[in-house]
């Protein structure tokens, strides 16, 4: 009986040490009076770096109000729409803010918040090539980043027609210089791409149909209950305040919706 109850005991400290512990995130950040918070500054209007070479844009200034409702500083942690997720499960950030759109894929990896944002997937090109809807899309190659929703959806059409070729770039600053150039003609992307792409582009790119409209939240780690709830706690009061609507009719020139989406 005593080799039982050794044994029992045994197994019972190893399934324990097994056990992953609770996450608690939002009392290490309360702890190290810090957020740190994953950006993709290579995203305008969403992240950027201005003049000064500091980071600025839509996602920043949500960050900073984010940081400032919980009482921390903000450390941005630059980041891609490749490594978000990455990043955010070894623990080198505590959120994602990056246009993150919310998707059953991604649900099933981490978590969100509500919606603090929204944002349309189009499909753009240059004026003379003739694209209306998915179908003009069979014999053409399309233009993507990789790890965005924007791939997720340029995937989806390319597996309902395999006349679609699909090229992707690693982060979005490359996916623009392509497009300027002229090295891609047609990107599925957001349309904050459009401005950055028309300014050194010589052959202007146009918004030639919209795929989706969606939401886009906080990026969190599974089991981090309490930082969800913070976080929505903190997005409800800023977009009832219109401290989060301000912000994104600053930097998109286009109001919120009065009834958000829920994911």
């Amino acid at each position: 009986m005593k080799t039982t109850a050794f044994l029992g005991l045994t197994c019972l400290t190893v399934l324990l040490a097994a056990a992953p512990a609770r996450a608690d995130t939002l009392s290490d950040i309360k702890a190290r009076h810090k957020l740190l918070v994953g950006i993709d500054l290579g995203l305008p209007p969403y992240g950027t770096v201005d003049a000064a070479m500091q980071p600025t844009g839509s996602d920043v200034e949500a960050a900073r109000l984010l940081a400032a409702d919980l009482g921390v500083e903000l450390e941005i942690v630059p980041t891609t729409g490749a490594n978000r997720i990455p990043f955010l499960q070894t623990h080198k950030i505590d959120a994602v803010m990056a246009s993150f759109s919310i998707t059953e894929a991604r649900k099933k990896v981490i978590d969100f918040s509500v919606p603090y944002g929204v944002i349309s997937i189009i499909c753009a090109a240059p004026a003379d090539v003739a694209v209306k809807d998915a179908k003009d899309l069979e014999g053409k190659t399309v233009a993507v980043t990789r790890g965005t929703g924007a791939d997720a959806d340029a995937t989806r059409l390319a597996k309902a027609d395999d006349k679609i070729s699909l090229v992707r770039f690693d982060d979005d600053a490359t996916l623009i210089t392509a497009l300027s150039s002229g090295q891609q003609d047609i990107m599925i992307s957001a349309p904050a791409q459009l401005r950055d792409i028309n300014k050194r582009a010589s052959r202007p790119i146009e918004q030639k149909f919209v795929i989706r409209t969606n939401g886009y939240a906080v990026g969190l780690r599974k089991g981090d209950g309490d930082l969800q709830k913070a976080v929505n706690a903190w997005i409800e009061k800023d977009l009832a305040d219109g401290k989060l609507r301000t912000s994104f009719k600053r930097w998109h020139e286009a109001d919120l919706p009065a009834d958000m989406p829920k994911e």
